[in-house]
């Protein structure tokens, strides 16, 4: 059942199991999908496609997170909303990525209820950080 109108939603995680399982569940809210398995390639499909929001892992190969969120903000000028993952719960790692321009944060695991929350409010927020 869709939470609001049906988005398109980026998924980048290398890891391949994560990006199976984020996938459906998003697609479960209602949403279609598209993958990438590191920065880089996201860079590439952001390019030539439009998305509604970024589901994004902090840590990967090519270009991590950071590096990634950077450039979609400073070279490709998005402002598509950006919402971080990562395993690592460590003390300012939200603060962090939100000063490089990414919109919220989700700690790994993710829960469905927790997936569901944030993709709503990031759909329901566009930053206008660049």
């Amino acid at each position: 059942m869709p939470i609001h109108q049906p988005s398109r939603l980026l998924i980048v995680d290398d890891n391949k199991v994560n990006r199976i399982m984020l996938s459906r569940a998003v697609e479960n809210l209602g949403h279609s999908i598209d993958t990438a398995e590191n920065g880089l390639k996201a860079l590439e499909k952001l390019r030539s496609g439009s998305f509604d929001l970024v589901l994004l892992d902090i840590e990967m190969p090519e270009l991590d997170g950071y590096q990634t969120t950077l450039k979609i903000r400073h070279e490709l000028q998005l402002n598509t909303p950006i919402i971080a993952m990562t395993a690592h719960s460590i003390v300012g790692e939200k603060d962090k990525c939100l000063a490089v321009g990414m919109n919220d944060f989700i700690s790994k695991p993710v829960s469905f209820e927790k997936l569901r929350e944030r993709i709503r409010h990031g759909l329901g927020v566009i930053s206008t950080r660049i």
